[in-house]
């Protein structure tokens, strides 16, 4: 495979798994922190509550994150009137998109608490609202860490999807080295070698956290 381009036209590369980062870690934040709201409120004994976050999850789980990203990036404009930069609404969809999924790692974490753990908050005087927040979500966030992790690698993935609508990140980056360079398939192999690095590397740094509070768990 003559990867001669490389010399010449690197920096696409760099310049695009950069985008591919900063979009997959920002997707990740703000999808885990909708993610939470919508796992309490999927959690909450109040119908008119649980309702919204349960058919938003079920709706989100269940469509294409194509379908979102076209929904996102065409329709948030027209419904608000605002012009917003194209990398944000990129962000918005993945974040939408993760916050269904996060809301249920986050959900089945926090039930994997003992019960007795609020029991005993609330008999010391806390609110469920101060023990939820102070006692259970930090115990639930030490549990679904590794998850969150596994969520991150996946969002890395599929957030190639964003170069469908003309977003500079690694995979668009890819298929504009292609077509400058008359080289239909080597900066491909290019693109997958460097997503492959990234998953990897998170894989065992994931790997090495698991292993980590295990560790500490069983000291415990």
């Amino acid at each position: 495979m003559d990867i001669a381009f490389l010399a010449k036209y690197y920096k696409f590369f760099i310049s695009g798994t950069g985008v591919t980062l900063f979009l997959s870690f920002f997707g990740v934040v703000f999808g885990v922190i909708f993610g939470v709201v919508l796992a309490l409120m999927k959690m909450s004994e109040k119908r008119i509550v649980r309702f919204p976050a349960t058919a938003y999850i079920e709706v989100v789980r269940g469509t294409p994150l194509l379908v979102q990203l076209f929904i996102v990036y065409y329709g948030l404009p027209l419904l608000t009137g605002i012009e917003f930069p194209d990398l944000m609404l990129a962000i918005i969809s993945v974040s939408f998109n993760s916050a269904a999924y996060v809301a249920e790692i986050i959900r089945a974490g926090i039930q994997s608490i003992d019960k007795g753990q609020m029991e005993a908050a609330r008999s010391l005087g806390l609110t469920h609202g101060m023990a939820m927040r102070c006692i259970i979500i930090p115990q639930a966030f030490k549990n679904i860490l590794p998850a969150l992790g596994n969520e991150f690698i996946v969002l890395v993935k599929e957030s190639a999807i964003v170069s469908v609508v003309g977003i500079y990140d690694l995979m668009y980056r890819a298929d504009t080295v292609r077509g400058i360079s008359y080289k239909p398939f080597a900066p491909l192999i290019i693109a997958a070698i460097i997503y492959f690095i990234i998953t990897f590397t998170l894989s065992k740094l994931v790997g090495n956290l698991e292993r980590r509070l295990n560790a500490s768990d069983s000291r415990n």
